[in-house]
């Protein structure tokens, strides 16, 4: 998939199934990138991933996939530097309040409906394709909100009506956590929290999305009808199926050892 189309795709609706890259190696994205995933989530939040690290595995995969970059902080700098290595968009963290939102979406916007610093570096090709990224880059770039606070909830029928929020990223445990309720999912008052969330997005055409460590833990997500689908991570699938090759080979060795 193109990085240019992400954002339209979003809009439009469709189920955009992802994974999270934490690793800072471009060989990493690469792999995840073959397999076939509609975009990448490059963790800069949680992740050890610095900005040398965005830019090697955005040049390493190119076009060929899109790479949405959860900022280390909703904040202007950030935002500016990772869209300048042509990030295909952006998620901000820990966004809270309506004001917050509206900065983020200032800070990636270019003149006249933002204030996104001018640059030359590798989204304007160096320079080469200066005027061409800012024509555009209004109309491609994705910017996402994640609501992961109990405030941003409070607030969410405000957020999703801010002109240029493309999509709200939902942090369910996070979401717990400041309910005082960390991980339990099922607990009616976090419930009735995340569906607060839902019922905003879907009454306002806001596209949603969730993360999961699993195929199956998103899966209720999607039926509910979720589109920015994130489920696994780099380092839990690794570890995940070198576990299970472990366990198969260990089968097979001791059943070659039983008289």
């Amino acid at each position: 998939m193109k990085t240019s189309t992400f954002r339209h795709r979003l809009r439009d609706g469709d189920t955009l199934l992802g994974t999270i890259v934490t690793l800072p190696m471009a060989a990493t994205a690469e792999v995840l990138t073959e397999v076939g995933f509609d975009w990448l989530f490059l963790d800069a939040e949680h992740g050890s991933l610095e900005y040398s690290d965005i830019l090697s595995i955005l040049q390493a995969v190119g076009d060929q996939v899109s790479c949405i970059v959860r900022l280390p902080a909703a904040e202007e700098v950030p935002i500016k530097k990772v869209l300048d290595l042509g990030a295909a968009g952006i998620i901000a963290p820990q966004v809270n309040k309506v004001e917050q939102a509206r900065d983020v979406v200032r800070f990636a916007r270019y003149s006249p409906t933002g204030s996104r610093g001018v640059g030359l570096a590798r989204a304007h090709g160096y320079g080469m394709r200066f005027s061409e990224y800012l024509e555009s880059a209004n109309d491609q770039v994705a910017v996402i909100v994640q609501v992961e606070h109990i405030e941003a909830v409070e607030s969410i029928e405000e957020i999703v009506k801010i002109e240029g929020i493309d999509g709200i990223m939902l942090g369910p445990y996070d979401l717990s956590a400041s309910l005082g309720k960390m991980g339990q999912l099922d607990d009616p008052t976090v419930v009735e929290a995340i569906s607060k969330v839902t019922r905003a997005c879907k009454s306002s055409g806001m596209p949603i999305g969730v993360f999961g460590v699993s195929a199956e833990s998103v899966l209720p997500y999607m039926q509910d009808g979720y589109n920015l689908i994130l489920a696994g991570v780099d380092t839990m699938l690794l570890a995940n199926a070198a576990k299970g090759l472990l366990k198969e080979l260990q089968s097979q060795k001791e059943n070659k050892t039983q008289p």
